[in-house]
């Protein structure tokens, strides 16, 4: 015992013996002090005896360590690797997820291993899908029917993932005469691919209680924007009264995959697309101004020439609303408007 804590013991005693009304003789000092100390050793010995008696998975130090764990066995398998996929990918590994995924490209595959996706070709997912926690499409549905639930729905089921999301489209709603449609509002598909995607929405939700449902609204980012468009020339304004487009960034894509993935609410179906549907006219134009170049004239609406599939976008016209992401899952987007987007690649 050193000097101090002997005189504090002995202080203490002193003040255990004139509660007493006891004299202070030194043979009492030693009484008490041997009561104090003894008490100390029993207190110490019940701190280490409840400190052993933590298991290994409930000492704070462990559940600290299983919580990274945790952490970082999260593992994802993304069927489609390419613009929407590639960028979730990366995300999520970012944010410390074990990323797998398909790509057809080999070229792209190698790039992908070398930022650390586990990329496979689509016919060998099987193999890639095996322990994946978390499973997510991004393939469309092509001519006949979803490929990925052709050829891997039996994996899927016998990996009962906790997750499971689907990339579909707000196509799905049909026209709406520019009105406003909500995750409530009945399909209305009038295209052979909107009606096919009505299909495998359906089948990825009979799949597995597990299965959430993403309907995107047209997808912009780096590389792929109207400031592309003005550059290369293929820009194109339609004079078409009334005619908006709702549209989201491929970034906020992936943080509304990652936010539902941190936030599982199993069937739900999410709309996923800015604040503000846009004429394209006024979105094109604000393009130009950020490149500093003139925006091309508005031309009459003629459907016949254009191609099919922008026939088929101008076809339908409606807003899409986006609050169930924002009160269900907290998320906020980054580019709430084209005008955050747009300005964000101008700098890049």
């Amino acid at each position: 015992m050193t000097g101090r804590h002997a005189r504090a013991a002995f202080d203490s005693a002193e003040r255990a013996l004139e509660r007493l009304d006891r004299p202070p003789t030194d043979e009492a000092h030693a009484i008490a002090i041997g009561k104090i100390f003894r008490r100390a050793r029993r207190a110490r010995e019940q701190r280490q005896r409840r400190k052993r008696s933590l298991s290994r998975t409930e000492h704070p130090r462990n559940v600290a360590r299983a919580t990274r764990l945790g952490k970082a066995m999260k593992r994802i398998f993304i069927f489609g690797l390419g613009y929407t996929g590639g960028t979730v990918a990366r995300r999520l590994r970012a944010d410390g997820w074990t990323v797998g995924g398909t790509v057809r490209d080999g070229g792209a595959r190698e790039t992908l291993r070398r930022e650390g996706i586990a990329a496979v070709d689509f016919k060998d997912a099987a193999s890639g899908l095996a322990g994946a926690s978390h499973v997510l499409s991004t393939a469309q549905t092509g001519t006949s029917s979803d490929p990925v639930l052709a050829l891997y729905r039996d994996a899927i089921v016998a990996l009962k993932p906790s997750w499971i999301g689907y990339l579909s489209t707000t196509g799905i709603y049909g026209d709406a005469g520019g009105g406003w449609v909500d995750e409530e509002t009945p399909p209305r598909p009038a295209q052979d691919r909107t009606r096919r995607r009505v299909e495998a929405e359906t089948g990825w939700r009979a799949l597995t209680p597990a299965a959430h449902v993403f309907r995107l609204a047209g997808i912009y980012g780096p590389g792929r924007n109207q400031l592309e468009d003005l550059r290369d020339g293929s820009a194109k304004r339609y004079d078409k009264s009334g005619q908006v487009f709702s549209r989201i960034h491929v970034e906020d894509i992936a943080t509304v995959i990652a936010a539902s993935a941190a936030r599982p609410d199993p069937g739900r179906i999410y709309n996923v697309c800015d604040d503000e549907p846009a004429s394209p006219i006024d979105v094109i134009a604000f393009a130009a101004t950020l490149i500093g170049v003139a925006p091309p004239p508005v031309l009459p609406f003629d459907p016949s020439k254009l191609t099919p599939m922008a026939a088929s976008f101008y076809a339908e016209n409606r807003r899409v609303r986006n609050e169930r992401i924002k009160k269900e899952l907290g998320v906020r987007l980054a580019y709430p408007t084209y005008r955050e987007g747009l300005s964000a690649l101008a700098r890049a």
